[in-house]
Formats: structure tokens, C-alpha cells, sequence
């Protein structure tokens, strides 16, 4: 899972204002259950957090635009991350962090990757309603929720079976219906749904599998960090052209855990 370090620079001056709000955000939720008025305060508060979150997001991406050339996050992103509950796919017990532009840990030694990097990497896939995403590191879920309104449907693959698990339950619950979830090895993609409009991996490896190019359409974006376990990472963009042929961009350096499964754990 990402560890952005390049960006460590930003965080005092950024995240110092989240953390002031979201340490009253969420006090109150065990009492919001059975008192509907702390319910719609809680509501509103979480409301609040998630639109200084976006506003975070804005205004780091304007800071990296030089170094990314991303100017801003399409709007119709921002406007899912607005919406949707992040504090839903945390432990109980760092719900009041939940709108931190930081990863999160969701247990079995993974994290929920921070906001900055769901909104660019997202942003990276260039999605349309009618898209077919593949995406590997399902975790908690988070990103599938994001990723739910807005396209057709989206294909979610996380190796350790306990979160695929907890992820499903949650994303049902939600009534996240156009998202599938299996738990398994994310290297060689989906074949059963394949060929994607757009593939996002959130795991590290230093080159791209074979098996997952094949199933990306013509005119489709992969978006992952490309580059070794122990080194230096970019995420990068890979588009397939309308005559098949593979282009590569490098946006900017990131960290990430390697993907796992098979003989890569």
C-alpha cells in the first residue's frame, strides 16, 4: 500500500486543519444510533469532513501540478469523493481519522490508501459511465465504492481472503450493485469479464504483466506503480491505442507495497 513521501512536504500545512476537524466529527456516533438529532449532526459533520477532505485533495494536486502536469481532478471524482463515506471502511477505532489525507490501516497488515492518490489514480483512468474497470488491492473497498458511480461496472480482486470478504459485505450493503468482488491473485486480471475499459493497479511491480494487457480494450488505461519492491516507483499510465499499439506515461514517484499472490508473496 502507498507510502508517498515525496509529498511529506505538503503535510503540515494541509492536513493539520483535517485533523482539527474530524477530532469532533465522529465523537458522538456510538449515541448518533438512538438519538436521531446527534444522528443528523453526525451526518453533517462527516459531510463537512469530506468536503475539507476534497478541498485537501485540490490543493495538493495544484501544488504537484508541476511535477504531475494535472492541473485538477475531473469534477465528477471530486463529487463521488464528496459522497461517499470513507469512515465507513475503517476499524471503529481510527473512524475519527477517516478523512486524513493519509493511508489507513484496515488490519491483516494492509491500509486503505490515502485520498490523494483514489482521486489521481482515478482520475488517471479517464472513466466513462459506460466503462468496465478491473482493479487489484481491493482492501476495505473504498476505491470500489468510488469507482461504483462512476462507471458500468467494476471487477475488484484482493488476495487476502478475510478482507475480499469484508470488502463484499460492505459494498452489498451499501447497495454498491454494479461491483463484483473475488478474492484471488489480481496478476492475471479477470478473463471471465475481460477486455476493461480501464484497469487500476494498487499494488508495486517492476513491469506489466502480459495476461493483464491482453484484456485491456483498445483505447483503454492502465493506471499502477510501476517499478521495484525496493526502489524507486512511478505510477504510471499505459494506453492502448486504437491499433493496439502501448504507450507509457510517468506521473510522478510514488512507494506502494508489492502485489502479492502466487510466488510473489
Amino acid at each position: 500500500m502507498p507510502d508517498y513521501s515525496p509529498l511529506r512536504r505538503l503535510y503540515p500545512r494541509l492536513t493539520l486543519g483535517v485533523f482539527a476537524i474530524l477530532l469532533g466529527c465522529f465523537s458522538d456516533l456510538p449515541v448518533a444510533i438512538a438519538d436521531k438529532t446527534t444522528a443528523t449532526r453526525a451526518t453533517s459533520s462527516a459531510q463537512i469532513a469530506r468536503d475539507h477532505m476534497v478541498a485537501v485533495v485540490e490543493e495538493e494536486v495544484r501544488l504537484l501540478s508541476s511535477e504531475t502536469g494535472i492541473a485538477a481532478i475531473d469534477p465528477r471524482v471530486l463529487e463521488v469523493m464528496r459522497v461517499v463515506p470513507r469512515h465507513d471502511f475503517v476499524p471503529q477505532d481510527i473512524k475519527a481519522y477517516a478523512y486524513n489525507n493519509h493511508p489507513l490501516p484496515i488490519g491483516h497488515g494492509q491500509n486503505i490508501a490515502a485520498p490523494l492518490l483514489i482521486a489521481l489514480m482515478t482520475h488517471l483512468a479517464e472513466l466513462k459511465p459506460d466503462d468496465a474497470v478491473f482493479e487489484t488491492g481491493t482492501g476495505a473497498g473504498y476505491h470500489a465504492a468510488v469507482l461504483s458511480h462512476l462507471v458500468k461496472s467494476v471487477y475488484s480482486i484482493e488476495v487476502i481472503e478475510p478482507l475480499a470478504e469484508q470488502a463484499a459485505r460492505m459494498l452489498k450493503h451499501r447497495q454498491d450493485e454494479n461491483v463484483m468482488v473475488q478474492a484471488g491473485d489480481g496478476y492475471d486480471g479477470w478473463p471471465d469479464h475481460a477486455p476493461f475499459d480501464a484497469i487500476i493497479l494498487k499494488e508495486s511491480l517492476d513491469h506489466v504483466p502480459v495476461r493483464l494487457l491482453s484484456q485491456l480494450k483498445p483505447g483503454g488505461r492502465l493506471v499502477m506503480p510501476l517499478g521495484p519492491a525496493d526502489g524507486a516507483q512511478d505510477l504510471t499510465v499505459i494506453r492502448r491505442t486504437a491499433d493496439g499499439r502501448l504507450t507509457q506515461k510517468r506521473i510522478m514517484p510514488v512507494r506502494f507495497s508489492p502485489m502479492q499472490g502466487g510466488d510473489r508473496l
